[in-house]
C-alpha cells in the first residue's frame, strides 16, 4: 500500500518559524533539536551511528539480537507497529524478522523525504506487510482514523527520549497511552547514567560527524527561512551536566556577528552559545516511576551486560 496518514497540525515551515525565533529570544538561545532531521541531517544521524565513539546504536540493536525471539514471542502475533522517529527503521527490521505475522508498519518520522524512500524501501523488503507511513514530528495528535486490525504496539528505540524534559516525557507517554489504547504495549529504549568517559566522546566524535550534523541545522534554517547564518562562524560543543543527567549540544559563536531570519535580526556575542540539544541519562527507577504517573507499567526488561542500555516492554496500567 502506498497511503500516507496525514499528521494533525499546521503548516511545518511555520511552526519552524516559530520555533526559531521563540528559540532565539531567550537570555539563553535554543533551536528545538526536532529540526535536525531534514534529508541531510538524517543522512548524517546515520552516519554517527557507525561511528567506534557513538555506543547508543549498536548497544541497543546487540541487545535487540540477542533477545529479539523472546520479544517477539512476548508481543504476540497480528501486531502492528507504531514507531515513533523512525529514521531508516533498522531497529525495526529486527523485530519484523522475528515477529509473528505482523499485521502492520507505521513508521512516524518529520523528514518527509527520508521516511517515504525508507518505506518503499520495506515494502519491497516485506512484500506481505502494509507500511503506513506518518509524517510529521512525534510529539504532535497523530490520528489513526483510517483503523487497523491487529494488536498495537509502540516502538520508541534509541536514545530519543532523552531529548525530552519530564514535562515533555509525560505528554508524549499520555498521548502514547491514547493511540495505543487500551491493549497496547510500547516497546521503548532507555539510555542509562554512565561515566561522562564513555558520554562525551560518543556526542563530540573524532571524525566530526556530529559537529556537521549539528551545525546543518543552521544551513537548513538559511534554506528554508531565509536566514543568513555563517555555519563556519559557529563550533560545535558536548558537555556533560552532572546535575541534570545529561548532555548537552551547544552551536558556540566564534566571534561578535548579527544573524537575519526573515525580517528578524538576533546578535551573538563572541562565545556565546546555541543549546540545540539535551541528551539525558536515565537512573531507571526514577524513570519508571514517571511512567507509571502516566498509566504505563514495566512488564519486563532486557539489558546489555555492560548496563549501558535498557529496552523496556511497557503495557497499561491496570
Amino acid at each position: 500500500m502506498d497511503d500516507v496518514f496525514e499528521p494533525v497540525g499546521g503548516n511545518a515551515n511555520d511552526d519552524f518559524m516559530r520555533d526559531v525565533l521563540s528559540g532565539l529570544s531567550g537570555d539563553q538561545k535554543t533551536l528545538p533539536c526536532q529540526y535536525f532531521y531534514d534529508e541531510a541531517g538524517s543522512d548524517l544521524f546515520e552516519q554517527i551511528t557507525e561511528l567506534p565513539e557513538y555506543y547508543p546504536t549498536r548497544t541497543e540493536i546487540g541487545i535487540l539480537n540477542d533477545n529479539a525471539a523472546q520479544i517477539a514471542e512476548t508481543l504476540g502475533s497480528n501486531v502492528f507497529l507504531v514507531e515513533y522517529g523512525a529514521g531508516a527503521s533498522t531497529k525495526t527490521r529486527i523485530l519484523l524478522d522475528n515477529l509473528k505475522t505482523p499485521a502492520a508498519y507505521v513508521p512516524i518520522d518529520v523528514s518527509q523525504d527520508f521516511l517515504l524512500q525508507t518505506a518503499e524501501t520495506l515494502r519491497r523488503e516485506y512484500p506481505g506487510l502494509d507500511v503506513l507511513p506518518i509524517v510529521g514530528n512525534f510529539m504532535a495528535d497523530l490520528d489513526l482514523s483510517a483503523g487497523l486490525q491487529g494488536l498495537p504496539v509502540g516502538f520508541f528505540p534509541g536514545s530519543t527520549l532523552g531529548n525530552l524534559s519530564d514535562i515533555e516525557i509525560a505528554q508524549f507517554m499520555r498521548s502514547a497511552r491514547g493511540l495505543l489504547g487500551e491493549n497496547g504495549q510500547f516497546l521503548i529504549g532507555v539510555d542509562l547514567r554512565k561515566s561522562p568517559s564513555v558520554l562525551v566522546p560518543a556526542y563530540d566524535d573524532a571524525a566530526g560527524v556530529t559537529a556537521a550534523f549539528n551545525l546543518n541545522l543552521l544551513t537548513r534554517i538559511n534554506r528554508d527561512l531565509e536566514a543568513d547564518f555563517d555555519p563556519e562562524a559557529f563550533q560545535h560543543s558536548a558537555i556533560w551536566n552532572d546535575e541534570a543527567s545529561r548532555i548537552e549540544m551547544h552551536l558556540v559563536s566564534q566571534r561578535a556577528q548579527s544573524v537575519k531570519i526573515g525580517s528578524h535580526s538576533f546578535d551573538f556575542a563572541d562565545g556565546e552559545t546555541i543549546h540545540t540539544e539535551n541528551s539525558r541519562k536515565f537512573d531507571l527507577e526514577q524513570l519508571l516511576e514517571q511512567f507509571r504517573a502516566t498509566g504505563w507499567s514495566l512488564r519486563t526488561q532486557w539489558q546489555d551486560e555492560c548496563n549501558y542500555f535498557a529496552i523496556l516492554l511497557l503495557s497499561p496500567s491496570k
